[in-house]
């Protein structure tokens, strides 16, 4: 049986999604087997495979230009797209800014006072949305999973049930299988 090529990405969040990700505890060990992890803040990789993935989570919301592109190269490459944690889903803590101007934002974090050269870093930082957004949003999304982070149980139980070929669907605080 072919391994499952799961991707995993990282936007604008805490890492927490990821960390639960890690909680699977023994459910790991059958994972191990069965997938092929191509892209993670978990392995290091850097760059997103030109196709053939077949699941990704993507935790966190889209607050900049290069997270916007990023999302629609992992829908445009990706057969399932996951929400993964309540950034991803509604935006959650990184919307948080939404409603203040970007250009205060910046010069409040980066101003002259607070860089040692006393310019705003334009080339290394991406440029802000004016807007946070849930990944949904900006592509099509497959499944979400809530929480902060959401449980571990819950991921290793939506990640199981494609491999199995189910099709899971969010119901409450469970997964149902179409």
């Amino acid at each position: 049986m072919p391994k499952v090529k799961l991707a995993t990405v990282w936007f604008s969040g805490c890492s927490g999604c990821h960390m639960s990700l890690l909680d699977l505890d023994e459910a790991l060990v059958d994972l191990a087997g069965r997938i092929e992890l191509w892209n993670s803040p978990l392995t290091d990789l850097k760059d997103f495979p030109e196709a053939g993935v077949d699941v990704t989570l993507v935790e966190g919301a889209v607050a900049n230009e290069q997270q916007r592109e990023h999302a629609h190269r992992v829908r445009e490459k990706s057969r399932i797209v996951i929400a993964l944690g309540d950034c991803a889903v509604t935006g959650n803590v990184p919307g948080m800014r939404n409603g203040i101007p970007t250009d205060r934002l910046v010069e409040r974090l980066y101003g002259k006072a607070r860089t040692s050269n006393g310019a705003i870093p334009c080339g290394e930082v991406p440029a802000l949305l004016a807007r946070v957004s849930p990944l949904h949003e900006e592509i099509r999304v497959d499944l979400y999973l809530h929480g902060c982070p959401p449980p571990a149980a819950l991921i290793g139980k939506a990640i199981l049930a494609l491999l199995e070929g189910l099709s899971p669907v969010l119901v409450g605080q469970d997964l149902k299988f179409g």
